[in-house]
């Protein structure tokens, strides 16, 4: 996809000025219901709810325009926009599974599908496999005659493995297996994984889609007849659309998506420079750098890799990191990513303090999202942090 084409699906595409008064910026539809005038209409808009506006919690015309744009920077006939990236998890795997099925999933997913593959879909006797994904031979030695799901995230978000989307795809094809991946930390503009052959393509749109952390939301994009499939059972019946006025903050999104992109995707190059010569980092984990163990898959699926990073840090107990994460001043300690402030998110705060090991690099893994700050204003708060530990020795 080149930039005119970018450039017309975020300014131009599915938005049909002349039907909202020539405004630029389209309406929001903030309504719940819509009128018929004739009997017959209401029975066809009965019989077919996915070409006609009846009601909201199915199709809505401003969330009609956003449906469109991310279809189409997916390189997807078609998708659906959640109320959040978990709910077009769900209803990707719930479409697409019946009892007695086995899924095969990437090891250490999002905690929503970690949680939905261990304790929901196992009450209707659905099994999982975690695999380390790296490996196209993982899926081989697990997969079995009633495997009907791949579930993928590449990159994941914490050490960024990457699966072939490519290899995986084709073996999915072989067996009639249904390929989800989660594309969230890369965006459509980085990596299409729909033109490598996966079926289905998710990410949370809170993230760099909507850019300004002020909403919630999902997608979730596929071939027509499947999104058909999924907005007639799963989207319709556990009511977990998208509303009108979140929709259009996420059209607002897109409008500086490319320019967001690029300013964050240079501030993290110089981010990464400045952690990797500094003397308390031990390690960088960052897909785009050139010591990342999967760099020549990177550099093959992805365009780019958008602002988050993972650093461990040189630790002795878990009272140095806290120490670190505490003395920063304008690096907010949230969970997500992709809106316009920095974040950063220390691994030992899933870990009981009893239970740290100094020794895994894992418990001192800190997770940096570099955003539309000035890079020098990041890295003056990260000096900030180390010279904080410091002190304390």
């Amino acid at each position: 996809m080149n930039d005119l084409n970018i450039s017309f699906i975020i300014n131009e595409y599915a938005e049909d000025r002349d039907d909202y008064f020539r405004a630029v910026a389209p309406p929001i539809m903030q309504t719940s219901n819509f009128a018929f005038k004739k009997v017959d209409d209401l029975r066809k808009s009965f019989e077919d709810e996915y070409s006609t506006w009846l009601y909201s919690r199915g199709l809505n015309p401003t969330v009609e325009i956003l449906r469109k744009k991310l279809a189409a920077l997916d390189a997807a006939e078609d998708c659906l926009v959640f109320n959040s990236g978990a709910a077009a998890i769900f209803a990707a795997a719930l479409a697409n599974v019946k009892s007695g099925d086995h899924i095969v999933s990437v090891r250490n997913p999002y905690t929503w599908a970690k949680k939905m593959f261990d304790e929901i879909l196992p009450r209707f006797n659905v099994s999982v496999t975690y695999i380390d994904g790296t490996k196209i031979e993982n899926f081989i030695a697990v997969t079995k005659d009633n495997t009907s799901i791949y579930y993928l995230e590449t990159p994941n978000s914490w050490s960024y493995e990457l699966q072939d989307l490519e290899a995986v795809a084709t073996l999915a094809k072989k067996h009639n297996i249904i390929t989800i991946c989660d594309n969230s930390y890369c965006t459509p503009l980085y990596q299409r994984p729909i033109e490598y052959g996966i079926d289905l393509v998710l990410q949370s749109a809170t993230k760099y889609i909507a850019g300004h952390s002020d909403t919630v939301a999902g997608v979730l994009s596929g071939g027509s007849n499947m999104i058909q499939k999924i907005f007639n059972s799963e989207y319709l019946n556990i009511g977990s659309g998208i509303q009108p006025f979140n929709a259009w903050l996420l059209i607002r999104g897109l409008r500086t998506l490319p320019a967001r992109l690029e300013r964050i995707t240079a501030t993290t190059a110089k981010i990464v420079e400045y952690l990797q010569m500094h003397d308390r980092v031990e390690k960088v984990i960052f897909p785009l750098d050139k010591n990342f163990v999967q760099y020549e898959l990177a550099k093959k699926q992805m365009q780019g890799g958008c602002g988050l990073l993972t650093f461990i840090i040189k630790a002795k107990n878990i009272a140095t990191i806290e120490m670190f994460c505490n003395s920063l001043q304008h690096i907010l300690m949230a969970v997500s990513w992709g809106g316009h402030e920095s974040l950063i998110i220390p691994r030992c705060a899933s870990i009981k303090p009893e239970k740290f090991i100094a020794a895994s690099e894992e418990h001192r893994m800190l997770r940096l999202y570099c955003g539309l700050e000035d890079a020098d204003y990041i890295i003056s708060d990260l000096e900030r942090g180390f010279e904080a530990i410091k002190e304390m020795e």
